[in-house]
């Protein structure tokens, strides 16, 4: 149920605030919330000591306003029309209430919709861009005629690296006896690099017992 507060600037009113205060630090729990920043608005001045509940709440709030607003304030006064007392009117004749009226629990707002919505909507990871590919035509060199191309190919095909898919492949003969292995490679772009994928895998160890060297052929975008 909504808690109306209507004539805040007359006695009338502070007086029903006092008695809703009564054995409370703050409006709506036991600390500073918005409901206190709307109640403190309507609020013109403090009302000392005859009201010594709003005078304790009143006091605690501006400690801490000013905190948050360290700037010289040269004080203004804000005056309203005042409107009769609801004790707990129900929804339809709050929303037809004066404006002095402060529905501390009402309907949300327009503005209080976009701004949730655009809360959401930052929270929510951008779409990731797919990644695009690429074939590739590798020259796999062994050292000489007396290495094994059987195990060679093996030792290529046991690289394995997230975004890397080995393909079809050949035996080409070279002269001297010497062949070499033609394979084919289908990558992720963002995920595999030919380069480190020769420098760092295939001509290291223990690749680089079969393998002497690797040259790209032909690189083509899918």
């Amino acid at each position: 149920m909504a808690i109306t507060f209507s004539d805040l600037h007359t006695e009338s009113g502070l007086k029903s605030l006092d008695e809703f205060l009564s054995g409370k630090s703050y409006v709506s729990g036991d600390k500073l919330t918005k409901d206190d920043i709307k109640v403190y608005a309507a609020v013109l001045v403090n009302p000392g000591k005859s009201f010594s509940n709003v005078c304790k709440w009143y006091d605690a709030v501006s400690s801490q306003l000013a905190a948050s607003f360290p700037g010289k304030a040269v004080g203004v006064r804000v005056g309203g029309k005042g409107a009769p007392v609801a004790a707990a009117p129900a929804k339809e004749e709050a929303a037809a209430g004066d404006d002095d009226d402060l529905d501390l629990f009402g309907d949300e707002t327009e503005e209080d919709k976009k701004a949730a919505e655009e809360r959401e909507a930052a929270k929510k990871p951008a779409k990731k861009k797919e990644s695009g590919k690429s074939s590739v035509l590798l020259d796999v060199k062994p050292w000489d005629d007396e290495t094994d191309m059987k195990k060679l190919e093996e030792a290529v095909r046991s690289v394995e690296i997230p975004g890397l898919f080995w393909g079809a492949s050949k035996l080409v003969a070279v002269g001297y006896g010497i062949k070499k292995l033609q394979i084919m490679l289908t990558i992720v772009d963002d995920l595999v690099s030919v380069d480190d994928l020769i420098e760092e895998r295939l001509t290291v160890e223990p690749c680089n017992e079969y393998i002497q060297s690797c040259d790209i052929v032909a690189f083509n975008k899918i």
